[in-house]
C-alpha cells in the first residue's frame, strides 16, 4: 500500500514537474513575438521614414531667392503681407517647374554678397544689374533691358542732367545707379550731394518733403513708382539717362548647374508665353528679352 502511495505521488510530482517545464517554452514564444512584432513595427516605420526622405530628396529641395522687399515692382510685400512681385513671380514659375519649394528671402541689399556666399539664399533675382558685376557672379541671361534715370518734381525746374548741378540727388545704398554715378564722376561731381538711402520708398518720401531734388534709381523701378502713387503726377522722369544695363539672375560664382536649370526653365517659359504673360501682368507689355 505505501508502495503503491509512493508511486502516485511519484506520478504526481514528475506531471507538475512536466507541466512547469512546459510553460517556460510557451511564455518564451510568446515574448519573442511580441518582440518579432515590435522589430517589424519598427522596420515599417524606419521605412516609411525613408521613403519620406527619399520623396523629399526627390521633390528637390528648396529654392531660396534673395531679394529686397522694398523694391516694387520687382519684390516687395503687398496689400497683403505676402511678398510679391514681378522677379518674385518668375522666381516661383521657375521653382514650381524644376520642382523645388520656392522660398523668398528679403535681405538687406549692401549685404547681399554674404548672404549668397554664406548659402543663406540660392540666388539674388530682384532687379539685379549685371552691367559692372560681369565677373563676380555666375550669371543667367539677361531678361530684361534697364536703364538709370533721375526723378523729380515736376515743379522743380529740372528738365536736363545739367540742371541737377549744385542739387541735392539721392540713391540707394550699393545701387546700380550709385555704381553709374561713381563712374561719372564729371556728373556726380557737379551734385550738391550725393546721399544715399536704404531704399526708394525713403527715398521717395524725402523727395516729397523737398529734402532731396532728384532721386537717380532703374527707370523700370521708377515708372512703376509713379503709377501708384496718388501722386505721380506730382513727379517726372527726366529724358537723359545715367547708364543702359541688363537685368540678370546672380548665382554664387561657379554655380553653373543651379543657373543651367534656372536658365533653361526660364527659356521654356519664353516659349510657352508664359514670360510675357507675367511681364503684361506687372507692366502692361512684355519688357523681357529672353527669346526675343
Amino acid at each position: 500500500m505505501k508502495k503503491k502511495v509512493f508511486s502516485l505521488l511519484l506520478a504526481g510530482v514528475m506531471a507538475a514537474s512536466l507541466t512547469a517545464c512546459g510553460s517556460k517554452p510557451a511564455e518564451t514564444t510568446a515574448a519573442a513575438a511580441e518582440a518579432a512584432t515590435e522589430a517589424a513595427t519598427t522596420a515599417e516605420e524606419t521605412t516609411a521614414a525613408s521613403e519620406a526622405e527619399t520623396k523629399a530628396e526627390a521633390a528637390g529641395g528648396t529654392f531660396t531667392v534673395g531679394f529686397d522687399q522694398d523694391f516694387p515692382p520687382m519684390g516687395f510685400v503687398g496689400d497683403d503681407g505676402e511678398y510679391t512681385g514681378f522677379d518674385l513671380e518668375l522666381a516661383k514659375e521657375v521653382a514650381n517647374r524644376l520642382g523645388l519649394e520656392f522660398v523668398p528671402q528679403p535681405i538687406a541689399w549692401d549685404s547681399k554678397d554674404m548672404e549668397l556666399n554664406s548659402g543663406t539664399i540660392d540666388c539674388i533675382w530682384n532687379g539685379f544689374t549685371i552691367n559692372g558685376r560681369e565677373d563676380a557672379y555666375t550669371w543667367s541671361e539677361p531678361y530684361m533691358d534697364n536703364s538709370q534715370v533721375f526723378v523729380v518734381s515736376a515743379e522743380s525746374g529740372i528738365k536736363t542732367l545739367a540742371h541737377l548741378a549744385g542739387k541735392v540727388v539721392e540713391v540707394q545704398a550699393d545701387s546700380s545707379a550709385e555704381a553709374a554715378l561713381k563712374d561719372n564722376q564729371e556728373l556726380a561731381g557737379s551734385f550738391g550731394t550725393l546721399q544715399t538711402t536704404p531704399d526708394y520708398n525713403t527715398a521717395f518720401m524725402d523727395l516729397e518733403m523737398g529734402a532731396v531734388d532728384a532721386i537717380a534709381m532703374d527707370v523700370i523701378v521708377a515708372g512703376y513708382q509713379l503709377e501708384q502713387r496718388e501722386d505721380g503726377d506730382a513727379y517726372v522722369i527726366l529724358d537723359e539717362t545715367l547708364a543702359s544695363e541688363e537685368y540678370g539672375v546672380g548665382f554664387k560664382k561657379g554655380n553653373e548647374e543651379l543657373r543651367d536649370k534656372v536658365q533653361a526653365t526660364l527659356e521654356e517659359m519664353a516659349a510657352d508665353g508664359t514670360m510675357a504673360e507675367i511681364s503684361d501682368k506687372w507692366f502692361g507689355r512684355d519688357v523681357t528679352t529672353i527669346g526675343k
